[in-house]
Parts: C-alpha cells; structure tokens; sequence
C-alpha cells in the first residue's frame, strides 16, 4: 500500500491526487508516522464508510490494494463501485513478476484477466497484411533474379534447385520453408561427420566455411540470396520479413525454458539479431534479442530492422 501511496503523491503534477486510505480490516492509525512514510498524513476510512464516501466526495477511482485471499470478500465493494460509476484497479501483487501485457477480456458473460507476453493479435493482423503485399511485390519483381540464382543452382551442381526443410513457426507449428540449394545433395546425410567442426554453441550448427558448400551456394549465402523462394513462406502466412529464424524441431527440443517464448512470434526473414552480428553471435545472445524484438515490438520498429539490414546483406556482413 505504502508503495501505491508513494507513487501517486509523485504523480500529483500530472493530476492524480490522493484523497484518503480505506482499510478493509478496519483497522486505523496508519498514516505517518505509523508507517506509511508518505510526505503528509491523509484522512483514513474503515470498508463501511467507502459507498458513503463514494456518495459525498469527488472520487475517480479506487485502488485496491489487498491480499489475493480478501478478493472475494469484496465483491459487495466492486458492486458499490460500480454502481457509483467509480473506476476500480486491483493491484495483482499477489502474483510473480512478469514482463506481459495484463488486461481484461470476456468469454460470454465471464470476466478473464488476461496475461500476454507478445502483441494483440489485432495489431499483427496488421502486420501480416503488409507482410503478404510486400512479399507479393517483391517475388513479381525479382522473378527474373530468381529465374538466374534457379538455373545457376541447376547448371553447377546435381541435385534439385529448391531446398525445403521442416522447421517451427508460430506457437511451435510446423512448415516446410524453401531456399535454393545452396549444398551438395547429401548435405544432410554427411553433417554427423562435420559436428566436431561446429563453431556455435546452443543447440545449433554452423561452420563458417562449411565445406558442404557449392560455389554458387557459397556467393548465395554471403549475401542471403539462398533465403529469396521464402517469400512464398511469407505470402502463405508461415513467416514474415522481420521476426524470430525459425529454428529446427530438434533444436527447440532443446530449448530452455526461457527461450521457448520466441516461438510466440511469427519467424522471419531477419530480427534484431541480424543488425548485431548474424552468424557470429553466441546462441544465448540470438535469443535475448529474439526476446527483446517480442518485448518492444511495434511497426515502426520492424521498418528499422528492414531498413538496417539491407546495407548488412548487400555487402555480406556477418553471414555463414
């Protein structure tokens, strides 16, 4: 309570004024120097007097500051609230620290508090709209690129000019995503001999100059030209330009925890990840920022990313 107390007497410039304290358990005899330490005292109250209160003074709102337990004994006390038209916030102290969003919603008649660690679904509605337009776009007019990297894949090496490989997308659902074959044909088949090699830590592979590699592969993968036949991902709705890589089933049953939440974002082509290092960050950092993206996710933002990384990709910086 101190605490709630202290914070609205800060905010006195901006309009919000403490008015008085209303115990629930009747007991008085609170204000300083009792223990509140507030910079003044305020005029204290017992739960009775609260709809007479509510009745004779001025009073926007009422914060209810109380144990989870003592919840349901104030249904009588909302109700009068309510009725008053007086705006009413419960502090959730009673439960743990979290970084998600919390709000109200309904289920027919049934209020739910709602915890959500990632963005409205409304607001990403939005974001897949402009995703599909741009993919569109751009798929009609580097078709002719595509057509090249197509026949170039196909005239150097054997094996089929298109890649596909199961991978998680949103909410850890599975898809097949495309790239042009940037590998020998029996890349997957000779990896287990290479795992020695790898350069990453995490539940990832990478190495540097793998030799698995074509030639056209490798001038492909400097500069992300393997990753273009994923706008038809994105135009089917499995990713979006700016998001979480989507990782592999086998590398997410290894995940912590912690970091499964990145799989509550739609993956991408490119994240925050890609503007601080791409292939030469620790898998560790690669998820954090993944994390951060979530956490301060907004459209502006994605055009930031984008934005930034069109100068990393066109000359190559930080790829495998």
């Amino acid at each position: 309570m101190a605490e709630i107390a202290r914070t609205l007497e800060a905010n006195e410039s901006r309009g919000m004024r403490l008015f008085g304290i209303v115990h629930t358990g009747g007991e008085l005899g609170l204000s300083p120097p009792h223990g509140l330490e507030l910079a003044k005292p305020y005029p204290e109250f017992t739960l009775p007097e609260l709809p007479d209160l509510l009745r004779r003074h001025v009073i926007d709102e009422v914060i209810f500051v109380v144990a989870k337990e003592d919840l349901e004994k104030l249904g009588d006390t909302f109700l009068v609230c309510e009725e008053e038209g007086v705006k009413t916030r419960v502090l959730l102290s009673f439960f743990p620290q979290v970084v998600s969003k919390v709000y109200l919603e309904r289920l027919g008649s049934k209020p739910l508090l709602t915890f959500s660690a990632t963005p409205d679904d409304e607001i990403l509605l939005l974001k897949r709209g402009v995703d599909f337009v741009m993919a569109l776009a751009a798929l009609v007019l580097l078709s002719p690129v595509l057509l090249v990297l197509a026949i170039l894949v196909k005239l150097t090496s054997r094996g089929p000019v298109f890649f596909s490989q199961v991978r998680c997308g949103l909410g850890g659902r599975k898809f097949t995503l495309y790239k042009f074959r940037s590998m020998r044909a029996d890349a997957d088949l000779i990896r287990e001999e290479l795992e020695a090699l790898n350069e990453v830590d995490g539940p990832v592979f990478k190495i540097r100059n793998d030799p698995r590699c074509t030639p056209i592969g490798r001038f492909m993968r400097k500069f992300s030209l393997d990753e273009l036949p994923q706008f038809v991902n994105i135009i089917r709705g499995d990713m979006s330009f700016v998001g979480p890589r989507p990782p592999l089933p086998q590398e997410v049953e290894k995940y912590e925890r912690w970091q499964r939440r990145r799989l509550r974002m739609q993956p991408g082509l490119t994240c925050l990840w890609a503007l601080e290092g791409r292939s030469r960050l620790s898998f560790r950092r690669w998820m954090e920022l993944d994390l951060e993206y979530i956490d301060h996710w907004s459209m502006a933002l994605d055009w930031k990313i984008l934005l930034k990384t069109i100068p990393i990709v066109i000359v190559g910086r930080g790829a495998s």
